[in-house]
């Protein structure tokens, strides 16, 4: 391995560390560990296991999302990339996914410049599927979440436009028309906009837009039953809708994993559907260690295996 890719090496698992670091402090800090006991140990396993299932369900949609790009690995593979790229979920920039398309191309030879459009579908894709079940969630009878419906509109709508790349394309000729500056970066706009044409086929939208839905109603289902085992009667529409219109709340903050935006507004429509603190705080905290945190330890976990293997198999491409 070369000189620049050690260098590389080094530095990712730095930024490993250091992510490794903000987990056991975020974790431990604020003693929310404690909140765990409330539970048996089936419930939590319980939770886990929900947890879990949403991960694979997203690792298969990468996997498909590479084939979509003829890009060939194995399965195995795909999920050892995918986890260890939740090791840096706290991170800012999104660097696990930054690090996933690493490790891909140095196992297969691909090009950084092609597994790019892989960040935008993939995100796109999360968009869609919460998006689609949060209205569901609202259409089943879900009430209380003020702004529901809009928000689910607009990610459907932004993940939409991010998949079809006549329509994206369409927008950002529109955008410069009317900003008349810049026109480089409008050309890689388009550049961009033509790279998500593999996704757009529907063999891949379907198959994607299902797993993506799955995988979050199972994290929903999982809050329906932990606020039901604290002994909150939420019906499961609702509890499934504020799950994800948190997690969504989280992100638009821009926040590595939606920290702080995601827990006051759980907190928040709980209070709405007439949860008491006492329920909803504890609530809260678990179901993110079991699901943001639970991520971040199985990533932790994972990824210096991960980066051993792909070091490895450095491909030659990534030292010219």
């Amino acid at each position: 391995m070369g000189g620049k890719s050690i260098r590389t090496s080094a530095l990712v698992f730095a930024v490993f560390l250091i992510s490794a670091g903000l987990a056991l402090w975020a974790a431990s800090g604020e003693d929310i560990w404690n909140e765990v006991v409330l539970l048996g140990g089936q419930q939590v396993v319980g939770l886990l296991a929900l947890s879990l299932f949403n991960y694979l369900l997203r690792a298969l949609r990468w996997w498909l999302y590479l084939d979509a790009l003829h890009v060939r690995l194995r399965l195995l593979s795909v999920l050892r990339h995918y986890f260890g790229g939740f090791a840096l979920t706290m991170t800012p920039a999104r660097l696990g996914e930054v690090v996933r398309m690493r490790w891909i191309s140095r196992e297969t030879g691909t090009r950084l410049e092609q597994l790019a459009p892989l960040v935008l579908v993939d995100r796109a894709g999360d968009l869609a599927s919460t998006g689609l079940l949060l209205a569901f969630a609202l259409a089943a009878g879900a009430a209380g979440i003020a702004g529901g419906l809009p928000v689910a509109i607009l990610a459907v709508i932004a993940a939409l436009v991010a998949t079809r790349p006549v329509l994206f394309g369409a927008m950002i000729d529109g955008l410069y028309r009317l900003v008349g500056r810049k026109p480089r970066l409008f050309v890689r706009a388009r550049r961009a906009a033509r790279a998500l044409q593999p996704f757009s086929v529907p063999r891949i939208v379907i198959p994607a837009l299902s797993l993506g839905a799955l995988g979050w109603m199972a994290e929903g289902y999982a809050f329906y039953l932990l606020l039901g085992w604290l002994g909150a009667d939420v019906p499961l529409w609702s509890a499934v809708a504020i799950f994800l219109f948190s997690m969504m709340t989280g992100g638009a903050t821009g926040m590595p994993g939606g920290v702080g935006g995601a827990e006051a507004a759980m907190v928040a429509l709980l209070a709405i559907q007439g949860v008491p603190l006492e329920i909803s705080i504890p609530a809260t905290a678990i179901i993110r260690i079991t699901t943001l945190w639970f991520a971040v330890a199985l990533g932790i976990i994972i990824f210096p295996f991960a980066e051993g293997m792909a070091a490895r198999r450095g491909n030659a491409l990534e030292n010219r």
